[in-house]
């Protein structure tokens, strides 16, 4: 077997950091030191040298002008994103193009797949229901009526609500099948000319992440969404939340890399007793347990991805691998920052350092689509349904 990356994986990955060396992750607004959301919007100028980089047509065909990669691809891109704290919604709106490409209508894709390859419009997905502890899917009911489909629901947590033109918004039908809706939510930003659904009946109530970010709670009253804008193919909210799934333990993967390396700097040099704390017994141990959980994480994660992007078969289905992802992810990324905080001691709590910023992103990361918890039971109802064996 061949473990190895491709070159056009590893090009995807090489252009993302030349797009992102020039990101100082000290200069992200901090979360400690905002009142409310650290900024009202994204950082568009990084994504407009994202889409000069062609980074956001990724997953896109070559018939719509991307690089036709695949969820590995974009995994490498967003592990280069969280290292540097890229304030840009590369992952919802990756995953949500890719979905419309793969289950799609013919004439959804040519309307909006070359557009969005070029990152107008914004697009983003509502996946965390109406709490944030139940299936998105059931939060939203929709019903057919005529031409158009009729949403009533909450989608809590929506990440750049207020930035996207476009809502990805899964919604369980009468039949009990679920659909993706495409919901102009009508906010700062949006274009209804990028649907045919306008945004009566949708209203977007702000939210603060704990990463600062400013998120939005979705309340939809029977909002319309024209059919063409409705993508009912079977599968296809269960392939884009596994892909954002996965996507968010390639985040996690990203920012904790980069404090282990922040670690392993500050004890190189930080000095107690005449030498650096890097040469105690205690310090290196516990570095050396977060060396393992990063590479934990980095294996379930290729794993979950390549199950994602091959379609190969398994033991269990993709869910399960990404589900073992997400569990490494979560708390693999909890340990390496509060191992971090622990060893640089008060240092590391200096909102003048930018240590603090990668705790809070990390955090959110964590429970993000679910903590560790929500996916072993997750696992354990797959494993319960496909006895091994």
């Amino acid at each position: 077997m061949d473990f190895t990356f491709t070159e056009e994986q590893l090009a995807a990955a090489e252009a993302a950091r030349g797009v992102f060396a020039g990101v100082a992750p000290d200069a992200v607004p901090s979360p400690a030191l905002t009142t409310g959301a650290v900024s009202e919007h994204f950082d568009r100028e990084l994504w407009d040298r994202l889409a000069q980089a062609d980074l956001l047509s990724l997953l896109l065909g070559a018939e719509y002008g991307g690089a036709g990669l695949d969820a590995i691809a974009l995994c490498l891109v967003l592990r280069e994103s969280a290292k540097v704290l890229a304030r840009v919604p590369l992952l919802e709106h990756s995953a949500a193009l890719a979905t419309v490409q793969r289950y799609g209508s013919a004439e959804l894709r040519d309307r909006l797949a070359a557009r969005a390859g070029r990152g107008e419009p914004v697009l983003t997905v509502a996946a965390s229901g109406r709490t944030g502890h139940d299936p998105a899917e059931l939060a939203v009911t929709a019903r057919r009526d005529g031409g158009t489909w009729v949403l009533d629901g909450v989608q809590t947590a929506v990440p750049w609500a207020y930035d996207a033109a476009l809502v990805v918004v899964p919604a369980r039908t009468e039949a009990d099948r679920s659909v993706l809706a495409l919901v102009a939510p009508g906010g700062e930003g949006a274009g209804a000319e990028d649907s045919g659904s306008g945004s009566a009946g949708v209203t977007v109530a702000e939210q603060v992440s704990t990463s600062g970010e400013r998120l939005g709670e979705l309340r939809l009253e029977s909002a319309r969404v024209a059919a063409r804008d409705v993508v009912a193919a079977d599968g296809a909210w269960e392939w884009l939340r596994e892909l954002l799934v996965t996507g968010t333990c390639a985040l996690a993967l990203g920012v904790g890399e980069r404090v282990l390396r922040m670690t392993g700097e500050y004890a190189g040099k930080r000095e107690q007793f005449g030498h650096p704390i890097a040469t105690f017994q205690a310090v290196a141990v516990q570095a050396a347990d977060r060396y393992i959980d990063l590479r934990a994480m980095e294996a379930t994660l290729w794993q979950a991805a390549w199950r994602i992007a091959s379609g190969a078969a398994g033991a269990l289905p993709a869910a399960g691998d990404v589900a073992v992802a997400k569990i490494w992810a979560a708390e693999g990324v909890r340990r390496v920052v509060q191992t971090a905080q622990h060893l640089h001691g008060g240092f590391g709590a200096d909102t003048e350092y930018v240590l603090h910023r990668y705790h809070a992103w990390a955090k959110q990361i964590e429970l993000a689509l679910g903590g560790a918890g929500v996916h072993e039971e997750a696992l354990g109802d797959l494993l319960a349904a496909h006895p091994l064996g």
